[in-house]
């Protein structure tokens, strides 16, 4: 699979390559785009936003108590209308606790997802 992409004027372009235990064909491109969505949308902002990839709470139920908690502060932020990263509303939410009100109220609303 070739893929090109463009950041600030320059074109870059890579091949991939995939084993597969079945044909896809054409429907590959698909498949590879979706998966790629899943991990862009919520995998590279978890490792972006809260450093998830290093992490190391491999014990017991560790892993999955702290990624729910994870989700858990992301959704209010990414439901939270004002412009900005999702780092910077987590650093603003701990310096402004008007700010962190607000984020906690949509709990209280029933709007997470």
């Amino acid at each position: 699979m070739v893929r090109t992409r463009e950041i600030r004027g320059k074109t870059a372009t890579e091949t991939s390559y995939y084993l597969l235990s079945t044909p896809l064909s054409a429907r590959f491109t698909e498949v590879a785009r979706a998966q790629w969505g899943i991990e862009n949308g919520l995998h590279g902002i978890l490792d972006v936003t809260m450093n998830e990839g290093r992490k190391r709470n491999w014990k017991d139920h560790g892993p999955e108590n702290i990624a729910l908690l994870r989700r858990l502060a992301l959704n209010p932020a990414k439901l939270e209308g004002s412009k900005g990263s999702m780092k910077g509303k987590l650093k603003r939410a701990g310096w402004n606790d008007e700010f962190l009100g607000r984020l906690l109220a949509q709990f209280a609303k029933g709007h997470m997802r």
